[in-house]
């Protein structure tokens, strides 16, 4: 039977999300009431331009006043969708304090601050959930949370970032070098004015963050995810990278040490091999990738960003914390109660692809396997000119530079076997002291294999 009194719900702003939300929750009114048992009600909308014409919301519902509208101690849900950490963080708590309930899509607060607001959350005996923070649409965090929640998640290898994901795309399958694609994502508006958070890999960073949290059950800050950009991303690494029959996506990469002792996280540019999912991911699209112990490998495909997409993941979260509410109970809280540590950088263990300019004369890649050798990293395979050099044993060499250039250049590209990070850093700063390598042009993890 269906409660009469309706649920009231609180709208922290109302831009591409916000307005998406109201949309629907007008539109759609009917069917949410039934999902969920009780009808809902748009209570209050707070904006920053209250002048700005909104096509189908009430005039009556604008505010200013968000923490008035949070504090009106009638409301049973704030969907907060207006990003940044302040005043996002005190309106969220405030509206713990006040008996409400909370739905996010605030992926960079809840990267910062998630432990504080689920504590908040808890000591007020009141929901936050947050599905639209992470990949859009795709269903993700409850997955991880309630569906693997009996499960050993081990991995979780994804493209959390539609912008970087359509660049590299447009760079890989038509050949354009990275500043005219980025110009055609911002044309189409995949890329915003100032691409930062995006193409250096900070929005794909406090992703991760989340991610890894969940996944692993510990707590796993921003500042604990090591990040790196794509914007040096080439033309020349995607020939490369197909010579190997791979392709290149900026990653977000969390992992669960083989011992099980401890966690990585990180966001870098990759090469994975075209037979794995990831790579046949297209456009502005995102795809996660979760490999656990029981359930095995499971991919998450879908639109990442946008209004419409991300109104549902917040729509979903709605009806499910409203049901919440109608049975006088929460949902699945904070779920880090493992602390494990979160490892630095150095202890990664994965391939690499580094392209090296050197000296074309007798001699230089007897040196620079030399130093390969001294740090411990195997070398699988030299190329020069996109073909073998000699592959396998460590240590094997061909006198000779490679391909050769004006001005007595060769370009060599070693590919190693799997060796920690700090191995692979101590290699290359030695690289860059011998006299005969002219330059590190590129180096690049290789992942999925």
């Amino acid at each position: 039977m269906m409660r009469t009194r309706p649920l009231k719900v609180a709208l922290l702003g109302c831009g591409v999300v916000g307005s998406e939300v109201a949309r629907i929750m007008t539109t759609h009114a009917d069917d949410l009431a039934a999902r969920i048992g009780a009808p809902v009600e748009l209570a209050g909308v707070a904006v920053r331009r209250p002048s700005k014409v909104r096509e189908g919301i009430d005039p009556e519902l604008i505010t200013t006043d968000a923490t008035a509208l949070v504090k009106r101690g009638d409301i049973d849900v704030v969907i907060e969708v207006i990003g940044g950490v302040e005043p996002a963080r005190t309106l969220i708590t405030t509206a713990f304090e006040h008996g409400a309930s909370v739905v996010s899509a605030n992926k960079a607060l809840l990267a910062q601050d998630g432990a504080a607001l689920h504590a908040a959350a808890e000591e007020h005996g009141r929901d936050l959930y947050y599905e639209a923070a992470v990949a859009g649409a795709i269903p993700l965090i409850r997955p991880l949370r309630e569906s693997l929640a009996g499960d050993k998640v081990n991995r979780v290898l994804g493209i959390v970032n539609g912008t970087t994901n359509f660049i590299l795309d447009k760079m890989d399958t038509s050949g354009a070098g990275y500043s005219e694609a980025l110009d055609e994502a911002t044309a189409l508006g995949y890329a915003e004015a100032d691409p930062t958070a995006d193409v250096e890999g900070f929005d794909a960073a406090a992703k991760a963050a989340i991610l890894a949290g969940i996944a692993f059950h510990t707590r796993v800050r921003l500042d604990d995810v090591y990040r790196e950009g794509m914007t040096e991303v080439t033309a020349a690494d995607f020939a490369s990278a197909k010579r190997m029959g791979c392709t290149i996506k900026l990653l977000a990469i969390c992992e669960r040490a083989a011992d099980g002792g401890s966690v990585t996280a990180r966001v870098h540019p990759a090469m994975i091999p075209l037979s794995h999912p990831l790579a046949s991911v297209r456009g502005a699209y995102n795809a996660v990738f979760v490999e656990s112990e029981a359930a095995g490998q499971l991919m998450f495909y879908g639109p990442g960003a946008g209004g419409s997409p991300t109104a549902s993941a917040v729509l979903g979260d709605l009806v499910a914390v409203c049901r919440n509410r109608l049975n006088e109970a929460t949902g699945p809280g904070d779920s880090a109660y493992t602390q494990l540590p979160v490892s630095p950088m150095g202890d990664v263990v994965t391939r690499y692809h580094i392209s090296l300019d050197v000296a074309d004369k007798p001699g230089v890649l007897a040196q620079v396997a030399t130093v390969f050798a001294e740090h411990g990293v195997s070398i699988d395979t030299v190329r020069q000119q996109g073909r073998d050099v000699y592959g396998g044993a460590e240590g094997a060499s061909t006198e000779g530079g490679g391909s050769r250039r004006e001005g007595g250049e060769a370009s060599l590209v070693v590919v190693t076997h799997r060796a920690p990070d700090a191995a692979l850093s101590g290699t290359v700063a030695a690289l860059r002291k011998l006299d005969t390598v002219r330059g590190v042009a590129s180096i690049m993890r290789v992942e999925g294999e």
